[in-house]
């Protein structure tokens, strides 16, 4: 019978660093209150929580970088909000955002939670940032701690 390796995420012991978009914010602060209850209400300590903001969407593979390469962190949360608009823009930063954050991940043996909402209006972003869709921020946050206790069992195996 086959082994199943998974964990419940929990933050305890864990320093955790957001990386928040701040175009778009009056979505993307929902998404960071949402990132933060979910980790205080999952034993993350609040002096082990770093939150930093860049312009936008487009930054965050950097910021994850260089958040990952000081070896502080245990996880990574990244949040912004891609509204398609008018212009070809949304592909380009939203495809740049999740795959540069996928690409830092791997590099760095890193669990980096992607919570960038692509979304094709506003409403729809609000909608996923606190409103009746939830909080893509919480989402976000959990599956970086389940992902971090997930390895460690995997590690042991």
């Amino acid at each position: 019978m086959p082994r199943n390796l998974q964990a419940k995420p929990s933050g305890e012991g864990l320093r955790i660093a957001i990386a928040v978009a701040r175009f778009n914010q009056a979505v993307t602060d929902r998404l960071l209150a949402g990132a933060l209850e979910a980790l205080t209400s999952h034993g993350v300590a609040d002096d082990a929580i770093d939150v930093v903001v860049v312009p936008g969407a487009f930054e965050l593979p950097l910021c994850a970088q260089r958040l990952a390469v000081t070896g502080r962190y245990d996880a990574l949360v990244c949040l912004g909000a891609v509204v398609r608009g008018e212009t070809p823009h949304f592909e380009y930063v939203a495809g740049v955002a999740a795959s540069g954050l996928a690409e830092v991940s791997c590099r760095h043996d890193l669990p980096i939670a992607l919570g960038v909402l692509t979304t094709e209006t506003i409403e729809q972003a609000l909608a996923r940032a606190g409103g009746d869709r939830g909080n893509k921020g919480y989402e976000a946050a959990v599956t970086a701690l389940e992902v971090v206790q997930v390895l460690r069992v995997v590690q042991r195996y």
